[in-house]
């Protein structure tokens, strides 16, 4: 049998593991963001983005669909377990609110928009980014799901918050 190298690590450097691939997925996302905004303008790499984080939506909601053994569908409760398992959100500071068939999900403070301030750049216009995303995550989760933007750049609506998302159960 090989040795794997995660085999002796505790929780804690587990988790701290974790932490650090939640970090590295955001930097290479927003690099590999970079470098087509550069070379093709913003136009262009939003194109792109909407379309691949359109796609990772459903492959990340199926993997955590069987991760965490939720039905077809999942309901309010199931998103709300698979939201929280999202790697991209585990390496930022967010909230989840839960209000009968509504769930409301807060992204108080995002990595990638602190990393283009700190870069000098504009503020990346990633309402329509996560529309795709959020949209094909939730529907993956449970096909009843509506979702709508609450506030994100550009239009944000709460200041208090890099992003709002809602999402609601339709029977």
């Amino acid at each position: 049998m090989s040795h794997k190298p995660f085999d002796a690590l505790s929780r804690e450097d587990l988790l701290e593991l974790l932490n650090i691939f939640s970090k590295c997925t955001v930097a290479i996302d927003g690099l590999w963001f970079q470098a087509i905004e550069s070379k093709y303008g913003m136009d262009e790499a939003m194109a792109h983005n909407n379309s691949v984080w359109g796609k990772y939506g459903v492959v990340e909601a199926r993997k955590l669909k069987a991760f965490l053994s939720l039905p077809d569908r999942a309901g309010i409760e199931g998103l709300r377990r698979a939201l929280a398992c999202r790697v991209f959100y585990q390496s930022e500071q967010s909230r989840i609110e839960l209000d009968g068939n509504v769930l409301t999900f807060y992204i108080e403070t995002c990595r990638v928009q602190s990393a283009r301030q700190r870069k000098g750049l504009p503020l990346h216009p990633c309402k329509n980014t996560g529309i795709a995303d959020f949209t094909a995550f939730a529907k993956e989760i449970d096909d009843r799901f509506q979702m709508d933007c609450v506030s994100c750049f550009p239009d944000l609506t709460d200041p208090t918050c890099a992003c709002i998302w809602r999402f609601t159960l339709v029977e």
